[in-house]
């Protein structure tokens, strides 16, 4: 279960919407081995695309020394669809499936092809293949 403070999902569908019609793309970082994604990291899709997303590689490389040197790891990885459900595509699933994949690392999709409606959903990869997870939205880590 991904457990993720209110104020951070509202950032994330924020970004989500900003960016679109491109998918956004981003992390939340937490302390190392904690599961509590803490720090919002909103990255910019280096492919500039509605059905495709990257991180720019220097941005990438900044955040991950960032990370290093504040004892934090990625606890989630989000990105957006602009025109489908929030499930993992063919391009997310062959990337999950690689070895460059954690995967401890929550999968946030957040779907931004209806205006008025929100969704948000969290995978893992268990097998080999993506397993929605339950979301507990709080106000803050108690």
């Amino acid at each position: 279960m991904l457990t993720i403070e209110r104020a951070i999902v509202d950032k994330i569908i924020a970004h989500a919407r900003a960016d679109h019609p491109d998918e956004a793309c981003g992390i939340v970082a937490g302390p190392e081995g904690s599961d509590r994604p803490a720090r919002f990291v909103p990255m910019t899709n280096a492919e500039r695309s509605p059905t495709y997303h990257s991180f720019d590689n220097d941005e990438w490389f900044r955040v991950a020394n960032e990370m290093f040197d504040n004892d934090e790891e990625m606890i989630v990885h989000y990105h957006s669809h602009t025109s489908t459900e929030a499930y993992p595509s063919r391009t997310d699933l062959d990337y999950l499936r690689s070895s460059l994949a954690d995967p401890r690392v929550h999968r946030v999709i957040v779907s931004t092809r209806a205006p008025d409606e929100v969704e948000f959903r969290s995978y893992l990869l268990v097998d080999g293949e993506p397993v929605e997870e339950e979301v507990e939205i709080v106000e803050s880590y108690g």
